[in-house]
This record gives structure tokens, sequence and C-alpha cells, in this order.
């Protein structure tokens, strides 16, 4: 990865660590000549570095309405990801960010989705839509640790019969989305609770015997989370003008995300998404 200079240093200091008016007087360190994306080179079906996933797809609509080519850097969404990466300025955006997130200054969210809960589709739990329904009761539930359907788990009394599985992982190494669906096809877990935007494309994609039903119910903490771009704090301008692409785009944003198998909702998180 090529250095940069201390003048570049020096106003990336100034971004990061200042603040009011004096953050917004720095010179842009968003490259004019390249789309440069940070991503994770194995978050399949969201990012490849063979550029297959959604995320990838999306990156190149935007950079084509540019008019500038997709460079990426490749670090593991792991520790230090955003420090290494946007915070360095070795590239300018994350395509996918939870909204709210104050490590990176949020886009408008372009992905609204919610928790899923994949089983046999042919299976007796292919009905259920709600953790709440009594037929979960002497299932074997296969949960990430930590994740908010855990939490409902357990305010449900649902913990006695899981399976956990890792939230953190280098997905070069370890996955335990893929890990998941494979001891749900063994027989080992009757059911698996996973993000939509992974285990949809998933399922669509790999498992056609399997079915990912979105989780819809409301209570704390929420399942559905609207999903935005990050950029540097301090680079506003930078921040409106991908805004304005979202907003043109989201159309087409949309069915990259629909072909992938992602399950959209409304703004609300309280219902699909219908198409336009």
């Amino acid at each position: 990865m090529p250095a940069w200079g201390p003048k570049r240093a020096l106003a990336l200091a100034l971004v990061v660590l200042g603040g009011g008016a004096g953050a917004q007087t720095v010179p842009d360190l968003v490259s004019t000549t390249a789309f440069r994306v940070c991503s994770d080179p194995a978050a399949w079906p969201a990012s490849t570095e063979d550029g297959s996933g959604y995320e990838n797809r999306i990156a190149e609509l935007l950079a084509g309405e540019l008019g500038r080519p997709v460079e990426y850097v490749w670090y593991p969404m792991s520790t230090g990801f955003i420090r290494n990466t946007l915070n360095a300025a070795e590239c300018d955006v994350v395509i996918g960010y939870a909204q709210d997130a104050e490590v990176v200054l949020n886009t408008n969210h372009y992905l609204t989705s919610t928790h899923v809960m994949v089983t046999a589709a042919d299976g007796p739990l292919a009905e259920v839509t709600e953790l709440s329904d009594p037929r979960l009761a002497d299932a074997r539930i296969g949960v990430v640790a930590g994740s908010p359907p855990a939490t409902h788990l357990a305010r449900l009394g649902l913990l006695r019969n899981i399976k956990s599985y890792e939230l953190f992982a280098d997905r070069r190494h370890d996955s335990p989305p893929d890990q998941m669906i494979a001891d749900l096809e063994a027989g080992e877990i009757d059911v698996a609770l996973m993000w939509g935007p992974i285990a949809g494309p998933m399922v669509k994609q790999q498992h056609p015997t399997l079915t990912a039903i979105p989780l819809l119910e409301t209570g704390s903490p929420p399942l559905s989370y609207r999903i935005t771009m990050g950029v540097r704090q301090g680079e506003d301008a930078w921040k409106r003008e991908l805004n304005s692409l979202i907003r043109r785009h989201q159309d087409e944003i949309d069915a990259i995300l629909r072909d992938s198998g992602v399950p959209l909702l409304n703004d609300m998180g309280t219902e699909i998404k219908a198409e336009e």
C-alpha cells in the first residue's frame, strides 16, 4: 500500500481530530481520479475480492456515474478496519455501514433490512414468522453471540437449546455464516437466526432447499437496521455527493439487492418493501 506524505497526513489529522469550522477548511482527501472503496475481501455475499458481491456491484454503479474506475483497499472487517483504511486516507468510502455509527460520517441510508430465520423450506418450522412462536420452544436454534436475536431469545426463555457462533471473524479463515448453514443442513440445528443481507443471498444463490424468513416483529433491541455508506468525519461535501447518487439511483440499487437475495424493508422496517 503506497505511503502518503506529511502534508496529506497533516490534513487527515485535522479532519479526524479537529472540530467545528477548522475541520471544514482542510484540503479534501477524496480522490478525484478513482472511486476508492474500503472493503473486506472475503465478506461474500456483500463484498469479495473477485467482485461478485452486491456491494461490489453497487460500487461499480456509483463509480460509473462519477466516471471513475473502482479501486479497492482490502482489509478484513474486524478491529482496526476503519483506522487502517478510511481514516488512513487509503480509500474514501465504505459501501455498507450501520446508521448512527459514530466512527464514520454516515450518508443517507440506501438499505433497510432485518434478521431472518433460516430453516428447511419443506420443514415443520417453515411457516414460523416470529421468535415468540411456540413451535420454537423445542427447536435447536443457531444464533450469533451478542446479536439482537440472541437478546430476544433470552427474553423469551429460549436459550436452553441454542448453539452460539462468533460475531466477529476473519472470514478468509473462519466463516460463522457458512458454518451455521452447514450445521443446519447437517441437522445439528433446526433454525439459524442470521442477518438478512448475509443469509438471504446465501439461501437464494447456494442453498435452494432452505428458506430465509424475514423477522418483522418489534421489540428491543430492533431486529431491522438501516444501512448507509460511511465516509470520513468532516467530509460533508463528499457525503452530499454520495447522497445525491443514492437518491437518483435508489431503484437501481434496490434491483441489485433484490437480484442478490437481500430482504428489503420499508424505511420504518415494518414490512417488506414494495417494488416500484
